[in-house]
């Protein structure tokens, strides 16, 4: 099992030199990851200053050597996937091939596209995540892409650099468990990062859930000998080994991947750096 740090991308990590010390301090911990919010607009942390998080994790990218880092999750519908590819590329080859790219509508709809006057339907951003997707992927294999898709076209373009990683990096799939449809999503690509309705961000989702969602991942899995993948869940646990296990242990068991280390989304620590640093100097849960 492996151990990541969560961010947002507002409050004091807004400030990408506060993320190159939480990404240098994970490192030294033995952490295995960093991943940053990506939100241009959340009404209900408004009047924070906000981040770009692919600056953010370029900062991450040069104070560290080993931790894999991402957004999570990049809302895809919300970006050209042309500019997307550019990011995610130059991130990879400055990492030296340690990005991991979570995918999905990104929230809340109506702040992040409502606001700006773009669709806020999540029938058709579901359209256009997908097929984002899959032009992304062919970005980053460097070779010339031609597509004509119902929501973007390509004429004979070759983006360069590649990813280090081939075909691209590693995709995992955001969505809210019981909703199926994000989960069968996931099961095509390389991972499942799951929020539940009854467990939200920070919270601790029941292990019968788990199990029950892991089951249907599975069973929609075509391919599951031929790569790996990953089931990330996240939480906040306390940084007593012990009492840390207690709560992962049975998490593992059911055959999660990743544990993806979060604060409750209404602590006023949050967004602010040293209770951040306390967690992470604790070090991750042990298994």
């Amino acid at each position: 099992m492996r151990f990541s740090i969560n961010i947002p991308n507002f409050g004091d990590f807004a400030d990408p030199r506060n993320v190159a010390t939480v990404a240098a301090a994970a490192e030294q911990a033995g952490w295995d990851g960093l991943f940053v919010w990506d939100h241009v607009l959340h009404r209900r942390h408004q009047g924070r200053p906000f981040g770009d998080p692919w600056m953010l994790l370029t900062a991450a990218s040069l104070a560290t050597s080993r931790i894999r880092l991402g957004a999570l999750l990049t809302p895809v519908p919300r970006y050209r996937p042309q500019q997307l590819a550019r990011q995610v590329a130059t991130l990879d080859h400055l990492s030296g091939g340690r990005v991991i790219f979570a995918a999905g509508l990104g929230g809340p709809i109506e702040d992040e596209y409502g606001s700006f006057g773009d669709a806020a339907e999540p029938r058709l951003l579901a359209e256009r995540l997908d097929e984002g997707l899959e032009v992304l992927r062919r970005f980053w294999t460097g070779e010339p892409v031609n597509h004509r898709g119902r929501h973007y076209e390509v004429r004979d373009v070759t983006l360069l650099p590649a990813t280090v990683q081939q075909p691209g990096p590693p995709v995992w799939i955001g969505g809210f468990w019981p909703h199926r449809a994000p989960m069968r999503r996931a099961a095509r690509w390389d991972g499942a990062v799951p929020l539940f309705e009854t467990a939200r961000h920070g919270h601790v989702p029941d292990v019968e859930e788990v199990h029950e969602l892991v089951g249907y991942v599975r069973k929609h899995r075509t391919d599951e000998a031929e790569r790996p993948f990953e089931f990330v869940l996240g939480g906040a646990t306390s940084p007593d080994p012990a009492k840390a296990r207690d709560v992962i242990g049975p998490l593992h068991d059911a055959g999660v991947t990743w544990w993806d280390e979060r604060q409750v989304q209404s602590d006023p620590g949050l967004d602010r750096l040293l209770p951040v640093l306390r967690r992470i100097e604790a070090g991750p849960p042990v298994i």
